[in-house]
């Protein structure tokens, strides 16, 4: 009561103009759940994933084995990077491997980075379809590159078994049902210029489509998350960076298997001035392996929400209607 007049606060406008503020100030860095992949009680590891997954769709995982490599994997992309726009456009991506320049007219609408796609290299056929740089301009990259790429499928192999477990399921239920027992993961080099622009995000909103996503950054700030992709205006959270740490998150496949009880977290990332790199290894299903509700993850009360469907016809309708 001020003035003896009595002032009414609408609680939902204050609400509205909170979350309004919130999203032209991002919140403080965030942290999230830390799974160590090296912990010898599975169980308890299980259970942590389940937690992070239900509630960010979003964790580090640590001690993955692939700490060591991390350094000289960015030393080999940012030679590639590196390279003159006339040898790098040789390598011009096709049937999604190969190198995807940055283009000047998205520097203003957002999507602003330059990409190199590494797909499976387990059968010959798929590795015939990579693009590689020449050994004169960058010696033994393929080489380094490659065994970067089965380091990461180890890491990604041992972490779908803890999933597995913290959906009360077999350990090997996802290479049972032929998901990953022949590697079909993308490997994604990327490099955000440090050019301010007029749009605030280089990487726009989205949500991964396969299954599970491992990400490494340089340590150059950027990513963020929106916990509740239902609501508007969306709220976006810094992700703080750790070093050696994996940043996983779960994709749009992954939240079909588990009916929508994992989290397919909308993230993008935003422009800061600086250069930045990461790299996205992207674990999908094989393109045979068919996507169907995990039983554990359905009841009575609670039916399937999505039709079954083959990894690979999902796939090619999502990228036939937006291709990437």
């Amino acid at each position: 009561m001020i003035g003896g007049n009595y002032i009414y606060i609408n609680l939902p406008l204050l609400e509205l103009l909170e979350l309004r503020r919130r999203k032209k100030k991002i919140s403080a860095a965030m942290k999230l759940p830390v799974i160590d992949l090296s912990s010898r009680d599975s169980v308890s590891t299980a259970i942590a994933i389940r937690q992070a997954c239900i509630e960010y769709g979003f964790f580090y995982l640590v001690n993955h084995g692939v700490e060591k490599e991390l350094g000289k994997a960015f030393d080999e992309s940012r030679s590639f990077f590196s390279l003159p726009m006339n040898q790098k456009m040789k390598l011009a991506r096709k049937q999604f491997r190969g190198y995807t320049p940055l283009d000047p007219a998205l520097g203003i609408q957002g999507d602003s980075k330059e990409s190199y796609y590494i797909g499976p290299i387990a059968d010959s056929a798929n590795a015939k379809l990579n693009q590689w740089p020449s050994e004169e301009s960058l010696g033994n990259w393929r080489s380094s590159m490659e065994s970067f790429y089965w380091k990461l499928f180890e890491a990604g192999k041992k972490l779908f078994s803890l999933i597995a477990l913290s959906l009360n399921l077999d350990q090997h239920f996802f290479e049972k049902i032929g998901a990953i027992d022949k590697p079909s993961a993308f490997l994604r080099l990327l490099r955000y210029p440090g050019e301010m622009g007029g749009h605030e995000e280089i990487c726009s909103a989205h949500s991964d489509c396969g299954a599970l996503t491992l990400l490494i950054t340089d340590g150059v700030p950027g990513l963020q998350i929106c916990r509740d992709k239902s609501k508007e205006p969306r709220v976006w959270e810094d992700v703080s960076y750790m070093e050696g740490a994996f940043i996983v998150n779960i994709g749009d496949l992954m939240e079909r298997w588990t009916n929508c009880l994992y989290k397919s977290t909308m993230h993008r990332v935003k422009r800061t001035g600086k250069e930045r790199y990461s790299m996205a290894f992207f674990l999908d299903p094989h393109p045979d392996c068919v996507v169907e509700c995990i039983e554990t993850c359905c009841s009575q009360s609670s039916p399937p929400r999505f039709s079954p469907i083959r990894s690979g016809d999902y796939m090619h309708e999502l990228f036939t209607i937006s291709p990437v």
